[in-house]
């Protein structure tokens, strides 16, 4: 049996949906996240976090694994990195001293165009097999999915969605 043909096979079995899904975002994040560290030596957290930081400036890190989810941990270590190299800053809250908000500097936002113009061109390469129509619809369907109440919480997974 041939790798397409276990590909052709796992993507078919009982578990086709979550593996079509696992599949496009893991085979997605080997190219994208494979040329962005390569280039920009910057794991796939911190740009992402510096995407949520120009797109909201003052944000708290805290709010970033709301739009990318990962542990806080994880999304502090790129809050830091980031600043270590320049890209953001961080301030503490008007309201409270002990909250910090973090914003994009210019050398942040330069390195996140760059990062931004590529991502545009490789979303229209993996795209590229469907009409604008499909796109639409595809859009559409996994937007729902990533609204719903079951993408970060599971009942059956152990996990209550209260």
């Amino acid at each position: 049996m041939t790798l397409d043909d276990k590909l052709a096979r796992v993507l078919a079995d009982d578990l086709r949906d979550l593996m079509v899904v696992s599949y496009i975002v893991l085979g997605n994040n080997s190219v994208t996240n494979r040329f962005i560290e390569r280039t920009y030596q910057m794991p796939v957290h911190a740009w992402s976090s510096l995407y949520a930081v120009a797109k909201f400036p003052g944000i708290r890190a805290k709010e970033i694994r709301l739009i990318f989810p990962r542990p806080q941990n994880t999304i502090s270590r790129a809050i830091s990195q980031l600043e270590q190299r320049g890209f953001v800053r961080q301030e503490a809250s008007a309201a409270d001293g002990r909250e910090k908000r973090v914003f994009a500097t210019p050398s942040g936002l330069k390195i996140l165009a760059e990062m931004t113009d590529h991502s545009r061109k490789r979303q229209a390469e993996l795209f590229s097999p469907l009409s604008d129509d499909e796109r639409q619809m595809f859009f559409q369907l996994a937007h729902k999915i990533a609204a719903g109440p079951h993408l970060l919480q599971s009942n059956v997974m152990g996990q209550d969605d209260a």
